[in-house]
């Protein structure tokens, strides 16, 4: 007895289609990983040649002024500590202790026990992140309704004085609880035991 085979109907194919396509896609992303230079470099390929278009196009500045926030944010979140040293230490206040309970976090002295900086988001999903929004701002700028009259100096003014204060209220925190989110100048040690 041979049962009849179930029908495939019209959305198990799409379906079907959909996560082949998925899975190709996210194969590509993970060999890209390694790769983080020339990913970085793509990006702000894809960058040079978002503002060439609103440049010559004189058009869209909102979309890049969008663009532009949405790059700040993903900076600052990619500058932040997962675990935000300020935070638990004014949970410390709120409990009546000193507020320096949790603060062996980042350690300061010699003795204390070293804990990695882990970002807030890490370096993938920040790269992943603004390219993504590159090419959907590129595409925006290719649809006349996004096109709104804007007087751009101001725009653009405002993005620069927003970008000083976010990143001084950065640094201030960075200096106050002793973190650097940059591994530059900093011992590396090899996986070889001698």
């Amino acid at each position: 007895m041979d049962a009849p085979e179930p029908e495939t109907t019209a959305f198990d194919a799409m379906s079907a289609q959909t996560n082949r396509v998925m899975r190709k896609y996210q194969a590509y992303l993970d060999a890209s990983t390694p790769y983080v230079p020339h990913r970085w470099v793509f990006t702000v390929l894809l960058l040079i040649a978002f503002f060439l278009r609103i440049v010559f196009a004189q058009g869209w500045y909102i979309v890049a002024y969008c663009l532009g926030i949405y790059l700040l944010n993903l900076f600052l979140a990619f500058l932040q500590p997962k675990f935000d040293p300020s935070l638990t230490q004014d949970e410390g206040l709120e409990d009546g202790g000193s507020g320096d309970g949790d603060r062996s976090s980042l350690p300061t002295k010699q003795d204390e026990e070293f804990r990695p900086f882990i970002r807030r988001l890490p370096e993938f999903k920040f790269w992943y992140s603004a390219t993504r929004m590159i090419i959907g701002c590129f595409v925006a700028s290719w649809f006349e309704v996004f096109n709104l009259p804007v007087f751009w100096p101001v725009l653009v003014v405002y993005w620069f004085i927003l970008f000083s204060l976010t990143m001084r209220r950065q640094i201030q925190h960075m200096i106050k609880y002793r973190y650097v989110p940059f591994s530059i100048g900093k011992a590396r040690y090899s996986g070889r035991h001698s």
